[in-house]
C-alpha cells in the first residue's frame, strides 16, 4: 500500500511525529486487521519512505491509523512538519 500525507507533530509527554492513513486506505487496513492485529488495533507493518525502511506498527485513532516516524528516519530523509512524504506500508508477520 502506497499513500502520501503530511507528517504532523504530536506535542505529548513524549513528543512523535506521525502521518495519518487517509480514510480510503485505512479502510482496507481496518478489513485485513483481524488477521494481523496483535492487540489493541495495532498493525505491525514495514515503512518505507524514501530510501529508509524500517519495521513499526499503526496506531489505529479516530477510525483511521497513523504512522509513527522514527527521528533517525526524520533525520536520514530530511523530513519536518508539515512536509508531503510518501509512505509505503507492507504487513509484517
Amino acid at each position: 500500500m502506497e499513500f502520501s500525507g503530511p507528517i504532523w507533530h504530536w506535542r505529548g509527554p513524549a513528543p512523535h511525529y506521525f502521518v495519518t492513513v487517509p480514510e480510503e486506505e485505512a479502510a482496507k487496513l481496518k478489513a485485513a486487521s483481524k488477521f494481523v492485529t496483535y492487540g489493541w488495533g495495532m498493525i505491525p507493518v514495514h515503512v518505507t519512505i524514501g530510501g529508509t525502511r524500517w519495521p513499526t506498527s499503526l496506531f489505529p485513532k479516530d477510525g483511521r491509523y497513523i504512522v509513527p516516524i522514527r527521528a533517525n528516519v526524520r533525520q536520514k530523509e530530511s523530513l519536518e512538519e508539515g512536509q508531503d512524504v510518501t509512505v509505503k506500508l507492507e504487513f509484517r508477520t
